[in-house]
Formats: structure tokens, sequence, C-alpha cells
């Protein structure tokens, strides 16, 4: 039978740390994708919803403080602008250590890309957000478009395209 390694908390401490190529990575793309995802948000929110970009951090901050965020002023904006930033690069570290470690990530890395931009929406949306402090909101189709296709390029490919940019030099990609 062959050798399977398992997954194993001894196994995961033994693991070597990340290297400072991929811990650098990590940093550009998670400040990309929170710049170009947050631009995005903005955009969307301020054309369908009438919100200022205040107001959208706002919201993002509502998911740990609830309504009491959207009387916060600037502080609170600013602690959604950590969370959105945080969750971000969240996001990008997942995919890039999971880029180190998955061929197929790499060698299909749009369709790798997408597909996680995808993902990172749907369980925003889905899943954290619903069991979050923030108002509900009902998905429409128009939101659920954009949201897919808006993360598809500023989450998934912006984070796939800094895998292969900076992750080159160590053979994984």
């Amino acid at each position: 039978m062959q050798n399977v390694e398992h997954f194993t908390p001894a196994a995961a401490a033994a693991a070597p740390p990340p290297s400072p190529s991929l811990v650098r990575a990590i940093a550009i793309g998670g400040l990309a994708v929170g710049v170009l995802d947050a631009v995005d948000g903005v955009a969307y929110f301020g054309l369908t919803a009438g919100q200022n970009p205040i107001q959208v951090l706002q919201y993002i901050a509502s998911g740990a403080l609830g309504a009491s965020s959207f009387s916060g002023g600037l502080a609170t904006a600013g602690l959604g602008a950590l969370l959105h930033f945080g969750i971000a690069t969240v996001a990008t570290g997942i995919f890039l250590l999971a880029w180190t470690r998955i061929p197929l990530l790499r060698s299909h890395w749009v369709a790798s890309g997408v597909a996680w931009g995808a993902i990172v929406w749907a369980v925003m949306n889905l899943v954290i957000v619903p069991n979050s402090g923030t108002p509900q909101m009902p998905l429409t189709a128009l939101g659920v478009i954009h949201g897919l296709l808006g993360h598809a390029v500023t989450v998934g490919l912006v984070a796939a395209y800094v895998g292969r940019r900076l992750l080159v030099n160590e053979g994984r990609s």
C-alpha cells in the first residue's frame, strides 16, 4: 500500500515555516486584492445603493459591531477598512498557500483564480455575512452576478496573478 501522509496537529507543527517569498506574496497580494475589491465595492454600492465610501466601510464593520457601526463615523469606517484588508489578506494567503502545494492551481492559474474568487464571494455572502451582525440585504440577480464576476477578477485573478509573478523563483509556477 502506498504511503499516504495524513494531516495531524503534530505534522502541522513540524511543517517548515512559510518562505519569505510566500509571506511577501501574501502581503502584496492581500494589499492588491484589498484595494481592487474595495474600489469595486465602493463603485458598485455607490451606483446601486447610493452609499458613499464611509458607509461601505461602516457596513463591513457592522459584521463585528452590528447596526451601531453606522453611527461610529470615521472610527468604524477605519475598523471596516482594517477588517476588509484582513479578510483580503487571509483569502489571498489561503489561495497562495494552496498554490504552493497543488500543481493544478499553478498550471491552470486563470481558471483556479476565477474559481477562488467565486468561492470567496459565496463563503462571504452565504455563510459569513448571514451569521454576522451585518444588516441583511436581499440577494438580487444583479448583486449575485456582480459579486461573482467582481470577486473572480479582483480577488481570484489578482491572487493567482500574484502567485504566478512572485512565486516563480521557487518552482511554484
